[in-house]
């Protein structure tokens, strides 16, 4: 998982956790999205070399195989692939977004997967407070359509994106006949996106609840508790 023959590993910072002295937390936890089933997926290479990175940062690092996933609203939530997906959710600190350009867009199978993605459960808002990465692979020149929208949905998610981003052009040129992304400028900012990612995950890691808290929630919850107990006497 961590072979990294487009790494020069004298530049690379390893050694993340210590610098940031918070080696006694524990590991990160990344859930890594991508937008495309096809079975040679630009998206999913692109995802899959983010995990690599983070992994040999320290990450415990899950991929989510979009394949069956059916669309939203055309299945139950007890659907099999929706409910690996939302337990994914629940589990991790942060994401990686992954999704090739479509019509100027996002694909509908990386829409997909962030539709099944509840704003709530009960009280409990399965993205806030996590961290995002967002990247996007393109089949001609550079745009950056599809991580504008990533980062506006990981905000009305209440999630904590990071300022980084990666966007791939020609990214059909980037990669070998194995998956694996040739050294570029292109596989230098993933590893900065990585990187970043791991740095602001593992400071917000155990602040997060905090960080997402606010007062009008708070508010909210305060006068539902006291309507339920006004009601109980009557």
């Amino acid at each position: 998982m961590t072979h990294l023959p487009a790494l020069e590993q004298a530049h690379f910072d390893d050694a993340i956790s210590s610098k940031l002295d918070a080696c006694d937390q524990a590991a990160p936890r990344i859930l890594i999205l991508y937008g495309s089933v096809r079975e040679r997926s630009y998206s999913r290479f692109a995802a899959e070399e983010a995990g690599r990175l983070l992994t040999k940062m320290g990450a415990e690092v899950k991929i989510f195989n979009p394949s069956g996933l059916p669309l939203p609203d055309d299945a139950p939530v007890t659907h099999p692939k929706v409910l690996e997906l939302r337990e994914l959710v629940r589990w991790c600190d942060g994401m990686v977004w992954s999704s090739p350009e479509r019509h100027g867009a996002m694909s509908s199978v990386m829409k997909a997967q962030i539709d099944w993605i509840p704003l709530s459960e009960g009280a409990v808002r399965p993205s806030q407070g996590k961290t995002l990465a967002v990247m996007q692979v393109c089949g001609g020149s550079q745009s950056f359509n599809t991580v504008n929208q990533m980062r506006i949905l990981g905000r009305w998610m209440r999630m904590f994106t990071i300022p980084n981003q990666s966007s791939v052009p020609k990214a059909w040129q980037e990669f070998n006949d194995d998956g694996r992304m040739k050294p570029s400028a292109w596989y230098d900012r993933i590893v900065d996106v990585a990187e970043e990612l791991f740095k602001i995950t593992l400071l917000l890691k155990g602040n997060a609840d905090y960080l997402a808290d606010r007062y009008s929630e708070r508010k909210e919850s305060h006068q539902a508790l006291s309507q339920r107990v006004n009601q109980a006497k009557i």
